[in-house]
């Protein structure tokens, strides 16, 4: 069976502790969008990490990690983060690298740099990672997919016509040093022999894993409303977050997905610009970003201090419904508890109307949150694991939320290990 595992809003939901849990029970764990614009904290056995590339299912000596064609390959630094891994005592994690990913070069990371230097005020928060000139270049067919560094002659034409491409924007409009095409030809061939023991038809390898009923976990990057279609455009990422983009990613029908696990945090938190509604600022943000997460709300990739809010009711029933959820996951829930009353943002009251559904971002921006207020439980409930031992109060949040989402929540996180998960299989 496939799985999708997916946020459903800003990103920083925790999807990174649901895949590592739910990658117990799974064969195969893929990556199927973006790249190491952004990263998944996961707290296990061997201690805290960070990844940014490897799906987080790495830890398990039983499955497979692939990473997509949809995904940006940032050739060294995966095999960095793999040495950073096998450093710390994991055991190497069997992977797979689609023959039809594409390569992100370091030209496209400097690209990203002096783009955002150039629009400096109106700049998109970008974290510089180069993912935007990336999927740029791949929806111009200027990119370099993987099966191409494997045909010599071919490899050095096509380089020495996207150099001449490239350098006339680098002389005219960023006033940079020129790109060598024979500098460029080198490297690839030295990202030809890292990548190469790991390549597959990653499509058919799957094809054969769903004939042979294994289960397969899709792992998405950041959160719908990131998504650059339905997301708060123009403060987007550059590929789809969405999951039903998981089967144009990974190489398999749309059909196959029968699960969508959709990661919904129990209050709100985005690293980068655009619009939010339900920010909280001062003080207030604070205690919140310093109790939040495992060590604070800080940007897994970026370091950044996460901006803080509570929690949208609006925006994520947006995202549960675009990602076509069947059931939630709600994290962090643990963190507000040293709250009297919690607040929840219910509405949007723009120019003096209260709407309930998501608008488009010149309409959000005008935005201000309609506010309710809940009882809170003023205790710690770290190590509960049956869910009717959790405080009246906490409950009723809980329900709050999933009368508001309209989805199932089946999962309850309480805690940021591993095992610090409570199961509502009666929500199924």
């Amino acid at each position: 069976m496939v799985k999708a595992i997916v946020g459903a809003n800003w990103g920083d939901e925790g999807k990174g502790k649901i895949t590592d849990m739910l990658a117990e029970e799974s064969d195969i764990i893929v990556r199927f969008q973006g790249g190491s614009n952004a990263g998944h904290t996961i707290i296990n056995d061997y201690g805290k990490f960070a990844l940014h590339l490897l799906p987080s299912g790495v830890f398990y000596n039983h499955t497979t990690s692939v990473i997509g064609n949809g995904v940006a390959l940032n050739i060294p630094y995966l095999f960095n983060e793999i040495k950073s891994l096998e450093d710390r005592g994991v055991p190497t994690p069997k992977i797979l690298v689609s023959d039809r990913a594409q390569i992100l070069m370091p030209y496209h990371v400097d690209f990203d740099t002096y783009e955002e230097a150039r629009l400096a005020g109106k700049s998109f928060g970008s974290t510089k990672s180069g993912i935007a000139p990336f999927y740029s270049d791949k929806y111009a067919k200027i990119g370099f997919q993987v099966s191409e560094l494997f045909d010599e002659a071919s490899l050095k034409e096509k380089v020495e016509r996207v150099v001449a491409y490239k350098n006339i924007l680098l002389e005219h409009l960023y006033h940079k040093p020129l790109l060598d095409a024979d500098e460029v030809f080198k490297l690839m061939l030295s990202y030809r022999d890292m990548v190469e023991p790991y390549v597959a038809d990653v499509s058919l390898f799957l094809h054969n894993a769903i004939k042979e009923g294994k289960n397969i976990l899709l792992e998405g990057q950041l959160g719908a409303l990131k998504d650059p279609d339905h997301g708060i455009y123009q403060m987007v990422t550059s590929s789809s977050t969405l999951a039903a983009y998981g089967a144009i990613g990974a190489g398999i029908p749309a059909s196959e997905i029968k699960d969508v696990v959709t990661v919904v945090k129990a209050y709100s938190s985005a690293v980068g610009a655009g619009a939010f509604v339900s920010e909280i600022f001062g003080d207030e943000a604070d205690e919140l970003r310093r109790r939040g997460g495992d060590g604070g709300e800080f940007g897994a990739t970026t370091g950044r201090p996460r901006r803080m809010g509570w929690f949208d009711a609006v925006a994520t029933r947006y995202g549960v419904r675009m990602q076509g959820t069947t059931e939630v996951a709600l994290t962090v829930l643990d963190v507000l508890g040293y709250l009297d009353e919690i607040p929840m943002c219910v509405g949007y009251e723009i120019d003096g109307e209260v709407v309930k559904d998501f608008p488009t971002t010149y309409k959000l921006e005008k935005a201000k949150p309609v506010i309710k207020k809940m009882p809170g439980w003023k205790c710690d409930i770290r190590g509960i694991k049956n869910y009717d031992e959790l405080p009246q109060a906490c409950r009723d949040y809980i329900d709050a939320i999933e009368q508001e989402i309209e989805a199932p929540i089946t999962l309850v996180s309480n805690g940021p290990k591993r095992h610090d998960i409570i199961k509502r299989t009666s929500r199924l």
